[in-house]
C-alpha cells in the first residue's frame, strides 16, 4: 500500500510540475524562464524539479514535445484516412485544430515563438519530420484531385490558407476581444462557426483558381 501512494505521490508532484512549465513557459517562452518560477508555480520545492527532470532544457523539451504531438502527430490517422475524401479530411483538421485551440488558446504562439528562435534544433529534438517514408494519403489525393481537374495553384497556397484561417484568431484573440467587446464565450462560439465556413473558403479558393475559371465546375 505505500508503494502504491509512493507511485501515486511521484506521478502527481510529477503532472504538478509539467502542468506548471507549460503554463509558464507558454508565458514567458523558454529563455525568460528559470526553473524557481516553476517551482513557484507549482507550489513545490525547487529540488522536485532537478530530481524529475534534471534540468530546464530537459523538462522544457518534454513540453514542446507534447504541444508539438498535439499540433502535428495527432493528425496523423486523419490525413492518412484512406476512406475519407479531401474535402472530408480538411473539414476535419479544421475542427481537430480549433477544438484542440479552444482549450490551447496559448499554444499557437508558445509554438510559433519557439520554432522561429532555432527552428534546425527546435524540429530536431522534437522529430517533427519523423512522420515516415510513405507519401501521405491527403498528398496523394490532392495530386489527383489537381491533375483530374488540370489545378495549377501550388498547394502550399491552400495549406498555408487552411491554418492561417484556422490559427490566427488564437493568436490575436486578445486584441480581437478588445477591439470588437466580444467576450471568451462568444469568441468560442465565433470559432465553432469557423468550423464551417473555412472549409467553404478554401473549396471557393480552389474552385476560384485561375485553371478553372472557365466553369469547370467544383472541385472538391
Amino acid at each position: 500500500m505505500n508503494e502504491q501512494t509512493d507511485i501515486e505521490k511521484n506521478a502527481s508532484a510529477e503532472e504538478k510540475i509539467k502542468e506548471a512549465a507549460r503554463r509558464v513557459f507558454t508565458q514567458k517562452g523558454y529563455a525568460a524562464t528559470r526553473t524557481r518560477d516553476i517551482a513557484e508555480e507549482a507550489g513545490l520545492n525547487l529540488a522536485l524539479i532537478n530530481y524529475y527532470f534534471r534540468s530546464k532544457e530537459k523538462l522544457f523539451d518534454i513540453i514542446m514535445l507534447e504541444h508539438i504531438q498535439l499540433f502535428v502527430h495527432s493528425i496523423m490517422g486523419l490525413v492518412n484516412d484512406p476512406e475519407t475524401t479531401l474535402r472530408q479530411k480538411i473539414e476535419a483538421l479544421i475542427c481537430h485544430y480549433i477544438d484542440m485551440l479552444v482549450q490551447n488558446p496559448g499554444l499557437p504562439l508558445f509554438v510559433i515563438n519557439e520554432i522561429n528562435k532555432d527552428p534546425k534544433k527546435l524540429v530536431a529534438k522534437v522529430g517533427v519530420t519523423d512522420m515516415g517514408n510513405s507519401e501521405l494519403v491527403i498528398a496523394r489525393q490532392w495530386r489527383e484531385l489537381a491533375a483530374a481537374k488540370k489545378i495549377t495553384i501550388n498547394p502550399i497556397h491552400i495549406l498555408m490558407n487552411a491554418v492561417s484561417l484556422t490559427i490566427f484568431p488564437f493568436v490575436g484573440s486578445p486584441l480581437i476581444r478588445n477591439r470588437t467587446g466580444i467576450d471568451l464565450e462568444e469568441f468560442n462560439t465565433l470559432m465553432q462557426e469557423r468550423k464551417k465556413l473555412i472549409p467553404m473558403w478554401v473549396s471557393g479558393m480552389i474552385n476560384l483558381s485561375p485553371s478553372l475559371s472557365k466553369g469547370e465546375g467544383e472541385v472538391m
